[in-house]
């Protein structure tokens, strides 16, 4: 059984990586505006090519949390495939392919 302690850092670890990931929503956005202005860099496109894997990453798995049973199977699908999840919220940094 999980302490409160436990839980009050899990909640704030989640919304920090939920606050990061708006985050890069928010940048994404930004340079897809800015591409239909000017032609963007190699940098920017892939920053851009990146942060919308990781935007396509949530709507599977925002799918699966709302299916019936869907909170059982969402921890049992992260551990099969760990990849589902968005960098923000993957556990390794390591993994993380999005720069800050």
């Amino acid at each position: 059984m999980q302490t409160i302690t436990e839980i009050k850092s899990l909640l704030v670890r989640n919304k920090l990586r939920l606050y990061q990931e708006l985050s890069q929503s928010k940048e994404a956005m930004y340079l897809i505006k800015k591409s239909t202005k000017t032609k963007l860099n190699q940098e920017e496109r892939e920053k851009i090519k990146i942060l919308l894997i990781d935007i396509c990453k949530s709507v599977p798995a925002l799918a699966v949390f709302l299916l019936p049973g869907g909170t059982l199977l969402l921890p049992i699908l992260i551990k099969l495939i760990p990849d589902i999840l968005p960098s923000a919220f993957q556990d390794d940094p390591t993994k993380q392919k999005t720069p800050l």
